[in-house]
């Protein structure tokens, strides 16, 4: 293709020429042709056009890091965060890569699509679900290379995760997935909190009014009800000044702080790790019983009741917690001890897969000339799913024992 924008240049005055060839077969390349001058207005604007009639130092050329820094100042939370990102913007070797359409994307090197799509769009990034390099399907985590051209799948389903952090290296993608996972976490958190303060009021001598609320606020120096909530969720402050502040004098008798509830906090519609995580010592799944352990500034804590950990555990601590209608999903621990001949570990494989469980880690803990044992690290659906594996691994020939861990 050709086009000639110095003839019929932009309505912002931009002036070129353009044309795109392949070259070796599916690499895209786009030419650009233009004065200095033309060159100068196009990457700074109007300012730069003067600058370059005045004969004046002209801005540098590669100022996009500056477009990404802008971003970065917008989105940060703390100056470490915003040190760190532009430290990132700065300081890192350049790769070149290309859109579908043959735009020219300028990434540090050792980048992956993640930082190529929040390059190209902020809404692009948190909305990117996989890509395809150079036509080939890959993983978001794959390092783009000198030259390559790459297009983003997207969904509008798709939300940013934290695990995108692990191998995104701009600092432009870094402070979009950081924003937008504080921002989640504020939400569920104050979610979660409303559902707290429902209780406390609920274990009140009498109803409150409505003025109460505003209050409360008031007395705890808290600036509105949702940053109440935040604090409620994350035990900034404890049930006990919560009702103090909403009714004066409710805890002199001692018998209205015990956690008793009416029912129990659901977490349905919740994420694991963002308002409460979900403990690794038990590994609790939809269908355990569960209760939660506050902890103060941090999320919601979910353990199995039969958990060891909850010992050392003070009641006051504790929320009684429930999973919701029809939760499903979780990830569950096997000690499963094989005999130690050729396809038994396939085998099992073949039998997690069959009964639709998704193995997420395996790793061997003891070997010895006749027996190994594997921990296995699953997705299932419930408690009841995973008791139907279980069974049918006990079942197999070359399983000694499959226990919960």
């Amino acid at each position: 293709r050709f086009k000639d924008y110095i003839s019929t240049p932009k309505r912002n005055g931009y002036r070129s020429l353009h044309t795109s060839i392949i070259h070796a077969g599916d690499t895209r390349v786009e030419i650009q042709i233009r004065t200095r001058e033309m060159h100068s207005q196009a990457e700074h604007g109007l300012a730069a056009h003067w600058s370059y009639k005045q004969n004046a130092v002209r801005p540098d050329t590669q100022v996009s890091w500056i477009r990404d820094l802008v971003d970065i100042l917008e989105q940060a939370e703390s100056p470490e965060e915003l040190l760190e990102h532009t430290k990132m913007a700065m300081y890192q070797d350049r790769i070149f890569a290309f859109t579908p359409k043959g735009e020219l994307i300028q990434l540090p090197k050792g980048a992956t699509p993640i930082d190529f799509a929040y390059a190209v769009h902020t809404d692009l990034g948190d909305q990117a679900v996989g890509a395809k390099v150079n036509g080939r399907v890959v993983p978001l985590r794959t390092e783009i290379a000198q030259g390559d051209q790459v297009a983003i799948l997207r969904s509008k389903a798709q939300r940013p995760q934290d695990n995108w952090l692990n191998f995104a290296i701009t600092g432009k993608a870094r402070a979009a997935i950081r924003r937008h996972l504080r921002h989640k976490e504020r939400d569920e958190s104050i979610a979660l909190g409303r559902k707290l303060y429902d209780d406390i009021v609920g274990r009140l001598p009498v109803p409150i009014g409505e003025e109460a609320l505003g209050a409360a606020l008031t007395r705890l120096k808290l600036d509105d009800a949702d940053t109440l909530m935040e604090a409620i969720a994350r035990q900034k402050v404890t049930d006990a000044q919560v009702m103090e502040a909403l009714m004066p004098g409710s805890t002199e008798d001692e018998s209205a702080l015990q956690p008793v509830q009416r029912v129990p906090i659901s977490i349905k519609g919740l994420t694991p790790g963002v308002a409460f995580t979900l403990a690794a010592c038990c590994h609790p799944i939809p269908g355990d019983r569960i209760v939660g352990v506050r902890q103060p500034d941090a999320p919601i804590e979910i353990h199995q009741i039969s958990c060891p950990k909850l010992d050392a555990v003070e009641d006051q601590d504790w929320v009684d917690i429930g999973w919701g209608d029809k939760a499903e999903g979780g990830t569950a621990r096997l000690a499963v001890t094989l005999k130690n001949e050729p396809g038994a570990l396939g085998m099992v494989a073949t039998l997690l897969g069959q009964h639709k469980a998704n193995i997420l880690n395996i790793r061997f803990d003891t070997r010895d000339t006749t027996f190994h044992t594997n921990m296995i690290d699953l997705e299932v659906r419930d408690a009841a799913h995973l008791m139907k594996l279980i069974a049918a691994l006990r079942a197999a020939d070359a399983v000694s024992s499959a226990e919960r861990v």
